[in-house]
């Protein structure tokens, strides 16, 4: 017998589910990419990204065969970058493990790069109809209020709890309409704050509505400050309408994409000697600060940046890179063509670059 919470789940969603791309198809591959734009992005930001991505890659065996940088260019400015090497290194992986056959059980689906349990849990139950409950932030405050967990909801024991709860109302027939109707429910009704009880199908059952705490679940400990970094770039021309820029190494922050150089700003440091130093550091030349500086400031999952960017010129010396990383003099084709991180883009942005 199907539990009330997934009836009602499951009557609200098929009448009230958005109309998303990735939800008229049970092709695992597409429904994988979804679930890894999504992650930590809004869905009218994913949109163009997802069916641009799906034209260009429309296949595994697509994505496995391009290279790294055209994977990259192709998820410019969605951010989060590590998602598309991890998507690239999985689709390899693939074709190598797998033969070409998209995994459909959870526990092959979690041997891939950048899939947690989430994610397999959502392909599982979505592509394959696989009885797994898939709780992202958003479940996990629908399931804290319907059951009225008073445990902070980031705590090791109170997750698994509510995925306890998760696996005793998930239904055997239609477990991915289950799970997306949780996730739907959460984005647009269940929200953080000022939750719409009245227009929710569950208000009859959510323990918290019931006892008057919505608005106080689910419960989250303190968070510590998010750390701020100061950093600087050099835009130095050729003479040629060339400017130079190299590429980060594959793992890290930004690994992959193409920059400008230069690096973090000690805090007992100018930024032009900061500035200085880093691009010798990384080239071997000693440049000169220019009077043109541009300030632009971007937000990642960890901390902020506020990069201050300066038009040079070389003093002394020709650039020969330090970590034999590739870099180029870069016209304006490649500045538009190559992979950039958003900061970089708004520097070019700034001085009307590309």
């Amino acid at each position: 017998m199907i539990h009330p919470v997934a009836d009602k789940i499951l009557r609200w969603y098929h009448s009230h589910r958005r109309d998303l791309p990735w939800r008229n198809t049970r092709d695992p591959y597409a429904i994988w990419i979804s679930e890894i734009m999504l992650q930590q992005t809004r869905v009218q930001t994913v949109l163009p990204y997802y069916r641009r991505f799906i034209s260009r890659f429309p296949t595994v065996q697509d994505l496995a065969a391009a290279s790294l940088e055209d994977v990259l260019k192709a998820w410019e400015n969605l951010g989060y970058y590590r998602r598309a090497r991890n998507l690239h290194a999985a689709a390899r992986q693939i074709m190598e493990r797998f033969h070409g056959v998209f995994p459909r059980v959870e526990e092959e689906l979690l041997l891939l790069p950048g899939i947690g349990s989430y994610t397999a849990a959502a392909i599982a139950s979505i592509a394959y109809g696989e009885k797994t409950p898939a709780i992202d932030g958003n479940v996990r405050r629908v399931l804290s209020r319907v059951f009225a967990v008073q445990t902070p909801v980031d705590l090791g024991e109170t997750q698994k709890s509510l995925r306890a709860l998760a696996e005793k109302v998930i239904p055997a027939k239609d477990p991915g309409g289950f799970n997306q109707g949780l996730m739907d429910l959460g984005a647009g009704v269940c929200t953080p704050r000022n939750p719409s009880c009245a227009a929710c199908p569950l208000k009859t059952l959510c323990l918290a509505a019931i006892k008057g705490i919505q608005e106080t679940l689910p419960i989250q400990r303190k968070r510590a400050r998010v750390p701020h970094r100061e950093m600087v770039a050099a835009i130095l021309e050729n003479g040629r309408g060339g400017y130079l820029v190299m590429q980060r190494p594959p793992s890290g922050l930004l690994g992959g994409l193409w920059g400008f150089p230069g690096g973090d700003k000690p805090p007992n440091q100018s930024r032009e000697q900061a500035l200085i130093d880093a691009v010798q550091h990384e080239f071997g030349i000693r440049v000169a600060c220019g009077g043109k500086w541009v300030v632009v400031k971007h937000a990642y999952s960890h901390f902020r940046v506020t990069l201050h960017a300066c038009v040079c010129r070389i003093q002394e010396g020709e650039p020969d890179p330090s970590g034999q990383h590739p870099w180029r003099w870069a016209g304006p084709e490649d500045l538009s063509n190559l992979p950039f991180a958003n900061v970089d883009r708004k520097v070019m942005q700034a001085l009307s670059l590309a």
